[in-house]
């Protein structure tokens, strides 16, 4: 499982990108966004292959950089396991 967290600079928001294998052999990107403290919303999508569910969760990644958010350094530091 892949999880990366990203957050906004001097504000409380939140994007979080997560890549995780299911029984049926599929991957599902699970993207969760919002306020930090607050339920955020979620969008769920299935993959196939594992090389499309990265694609796309790092075509998840690029959108929100570009709109401020940056890794976090919680994040960061979990990528090492």
């Amino acid at each position: 499982m892949l999880n990366l967290i990203l957050h906004t600079p001097g504000a409380r928001r939140f994007y979080r990108v997560e890549i995780s294998d299911n029984l049926f052999g599929e991957y599902t990107v699970l993207r969760e966004w919002g306020l930090q403290g607050h339920s955020g919303s979620q969008c769920l999508r299935w993959f196939s292959n594992l090389r499309d569910a990265v694609t796309a969760a790092e075509t998840f990644r690029r959108r929100a950089q570009r709109r401020g958010y940056r890794l976090s350094e919680a994040a960061a530091g979990q990528s090492g396991n």
